[in-house]
């Protein structure tokens, strides 16, 4: 019994091992819109080798997959994108490799993506195997991120503790906007102003809210008269939608 209870140790103990060093880094919690486009920025570290007979003996990642609803991601649970398989829904792209990157885009959201989505690793050692136990949580929210073009939309960015105006730096899709103030005005936006926007301070680069995911649909020009004041009738209607939303991520908040 001694016997195999230092086995068992030993073997408990090896499998710790083997994770040190693997590591897979995600990106905040991410709010979507259905039926946009979200990318989930991901990037891993796997183990460059293992020990076999008292040697070291180089591995590499030979298989990647994501999952939903899945804490290990193995086996015969299914994926939402596997590198081995043909039959992956298209609707699932990897923009990653193998190497470091295993970043995910999922197109046309939909309410059954609103799971934890988790990252798996797979060597030519099972040693090298690991998967992201925390994840990525993506929320799906109904159609309050979408606008139609030439419709105004305001974006507010603020922080708690905070007793003067908010100097910020907005961004959409991890590229730096011009506008500073803690009010990001988009007033006659178009398909390419779609994306995710986020805020930041200036002062701290590392302290970025979570993603606001928007949508810009082209449509028909729709009469109205012009005694009306169209930036005035957009936000009321966005906030009789309760379409106000409030993301907190660190101590950084987007409010559309």
């Amino acid at each position: 019994m001694a016997v195999r209870d230092k086995k068992t140790l030993w073997t408990f103990m090896f499998m710790l091992a083997g994770a040190v060093g693997q590591r897979v880094n995600y990106p905040p919690p991410v709010c979507a819109v259905k039926g946009s486009t979200v990318t989930l920025p991901c990037t891993f570290t796997p183990l460059q080798s293992v020990d076999v007979d008292g040697r070291k003996v180089p591995i590499e990642i030979v298989s990647v997959r994501w999952c939903q609803k899945h804490e290990i991601c193995q086996g015969s649970f299914p994926t939402v994108y596997d590198s081995d398989s043909t039959t992956n829904d298209p609707r699932y792209k990897y923009l990653g490799d193998k190497k470091g990157n295993c970043t995910l885009q999922i197109t046309d959201i939909r309410e059954e993506d609103e799971e934890t989505f988790r990252f798996r690793m797979e060597a030519n050692n099972s040693g090298g195997h690991w998967t992201g136990p925390s994840g990525v949580r993506v929320s799906v929210r109904g159609d309050d991120g979408q606008v139609r073009t030439g419709e105004s939309v305001t974006l507010f960015c603020s922080a708690r503790c905070t007793f003067h105006q908010l100097k910020v730096t907005w961004f959409r899709d991890d590229h730096a906007l011009s506008e500073s103030g803690p009010a990001l005005q988009l007033s006659s936006p178009t398909a390419k102003d779609s994306g995710n926007y986020t805020c930041g301070l200036q002062t701290s680069t590392k302290t970025r809210s979570g993603p606001y995911s928007l949508q810009v649909e082209a449509g028909q020009e729709e009469t109205i008269s012009p005694s009306v004041d169209t930036l005035l009738v957009v936000r009321v209607l966005l906030f009789t939608l309760h379409t106000v939303l409030i993301i907190t991520v660190a101590s950084i908040i987007i409010r559309r």
